[in-house]
């Protein structure tokens, strides 16, 4: 069983920062993928960024490329969303994900039903 807790949401304008924070409680998560997907209202939840927890392989979503790092701390069993140059379109519920299982296939990555454990969620929120 895998739990997660979120942190660091909140509101901040645009072309700002922010850093998400998702601490990860298992006996182990070799072979573990961790991800971070988002909702905004009315829509439906996209994938945002994954990291393989063993290599540190990491994927992004075209939207957020060069503007969104994903990282990890082995010893401290927390994964991060750095998040720079915020937009008002990157304003939604923000959820790290977790599920076992790796691959060469970037867009394995993005596939939210492949994700068995998720985070309560946390809003950002970016104004204009």
């Amino acid at each position: 069983q895998v739990q997660l807790v979120e942190s660091g949401g909140g509101l901040v304008q645009a072309g700002g920062s922010l850093r998400l924070s998702c601490l990860a409680s298992a006996r182990t998560f070799s072979s573990y993928t961790m991800g971070w997907f988002r909702q905004a209202p009315g829509k439906e939840r996209e994938f945002v960024a994954a990291i393989t927890w063993n290599g540190g392989n990491k994927y992004y979503a075209d939207s957020v490329k060069a503007r969104f790092t994903i990282s990890r701390d082995v010893a401290k069993n927390t994964f991060y969303l750095q998040m720079d140059s915020l937009k008002p379109e990157d304003t939604a519920v923000y959820y790290c994900a977790a599920k076992l299982g790796v691959s060469n296939n970037a867009a394995y990555y993005a596939r939210s039903t492949l994700y068995s454990y998720w985070g309560q969620g946390t809003q950002v929120t970016v104004s204009s």
